[in-house]
């Protein structure tokens, strides 16, 4: 057959997709095996039957056909409320475009600012998909390291040596997978950085309702950002719709006229009663979002109890999302060995540090996304296969 692209063949780059250990344990789960899934964000309460009853009146009353491709109005201005209420700037629904999630959003930023064979930066460690949809963008991707020792926080330097020839910056706050909620003095070292060397800023905030210290700050509220800066949000973490896929993207009016152009020649959309059913979900307000949020603030104490009563896993400070992140490195081990050693021994599966990028060595990302009882005991026996692991080094 002809050959396919080099753009889709080379996506992954020269390695995996970093997700070996998640399919691992997935294929033993359908073999019939007891495996404790701490991998992906994945809820487990489900979206809010109230979401989904809004979403099932809708498609019932008809609203099954084409959506307007910059989004339902409604939707979008009770978006541009929520963003302006949150972040203090000025926003209306035309700089609002409504997405097929956020990972959309994400590979459309990117298409809409960035030339082919343009840099595309973005932090280390990172979300897993973040090289590949770079790549699918015709961007070359290019990583900015921290230091677990520092929070994994960006710093000046590290971004400034990595801005050469770099048409963009992509950022993750409250982050996926580390925790750690940029503080506002951080994020004006990068709008300093991004500013100077005339850059377009990304920011992906669909952990914004997850902040367990701390507050989040939107770097688009930051002065002379708002010209320069797209923001990503999406349904998926704040009101468990992850399957549903509705996200949205925020810029300025003449960037969000552009990327309507690119909908209209991609996705087209997204469904009406999809839509309807986020418009449900936002108008149901705060509270709906911390009942969302609350598992993952319990399970944090939880993993913090547990975690001091050792030595060996070190974990850093969680201040965001619905994950942990641990070092392993007293082990012995990377983190991809000790990930596949665990889910072998124990049947408990984790993400490798290493799937998010190099400065993720010899740590893991542990989800909180299984009941309290359940996620206590799965930490309490991967701190003692680590201990055991530690003692025989």
């Amino acid at each position: 057959m002809p050959a396919l692209s080099h753009r889709i063949t080379t996506l992954n780059g020269d390695g995996s997709d970093g997700w070996d250990v998640f399919y691992r344990a997935r294929a033993m789960v359908e073999a019939g095996q007891d495996v404790i899934e701490l991998t992906i964000g994945e809820h487990d309460i489900g979206t809010d039957p109230s979401i989904l009853k809004a979403m099932y009146q809708s498609a019932m009353g008809g609203h099954t056909g084409y959506a307007m491709v910059p989004g339902v109005n409604a939707l979008r201005d009770e978006v541009a409320a929520r963003v302006q209420a949150q972040s203090g700037v000025p926003t209306r629904r035309e700089n609002v475009l409504i997405t097929p999630g956020g990972q959309a959003g994400l590979f459309a930023a990117h298409m809409a600012v960035c030339e082919p064979g343009d840099v595309a930066l973005y932090i280390d460690p990172y979300y897993a998909t973040y090289p590949g949809l770079v790549r699918s963008a015709g961007a070359v991707p290019r990583t900015v390291a921290t230091r677990s020792s520092n929070g994994f926080l960006p710093e000046r330097d590290a971004l400034e040596a990595a801005c050469d020839g770099a048409a963009s910056l992509l950022i993750n706050t409250p982050n996926n997978p580390t925790g750690a909620v940029y503080p506002r003095d951080t994020l004006q070292t990068i709008a300093d950085v991004v500013t100077a060397h005339d850059m377009w800023l990304i920011s992906d905030e669909v952990y914004d309702t997850q902040i367990w210290d701390g507050a989040h700050v939107s770097p688009r509220a930051l002065p002379g950002m708002v010209e320069r800066t797209l923001v990503i949000g999406s349904m998926s973490k704040s009101h468990a719709m992850t399957g549903s896929r509705i996200g949205w993207i925020i810029g300025p009016e003449s960037a969000i006229e552009a990327l309507v152009d690119l909908a209209t020649n991609t996705t087209y959309g997204v469904p009406g009663y999809i839509q309807d059913a986020a418009l449900f979900g936002l108008q149901a307000g705060a509270e709906l979002e911390s009942e969302v949020a609350a598992p993952f603030l319990r399970r944090r104490a939880i993993a913090e109890t547990v975690l001091a009563t050792q030595h060996v896993v070190r974990m850093i400070p969680a201040q965001g999302a619905m994950y942990v992140m641990l070092d392993v490195r007293d082990t012995g081990l990377s983190g991809e060995a000790f990930a596949n050693a665990l889910l072998d021994a124990e049947r408990i599966a984790v993400m490798p540090g290493e799937s998010f990028g190099a400065s993720a060595a010899g740590h893991i990302r542990v989800a909180m996304t299984v009941s309290d009882d359940r996620f206590e005991a799965a930490l309490r026996t991967l701190c003692g296969f680590a201990a055991g692991l530690a003692t025989a080094a």
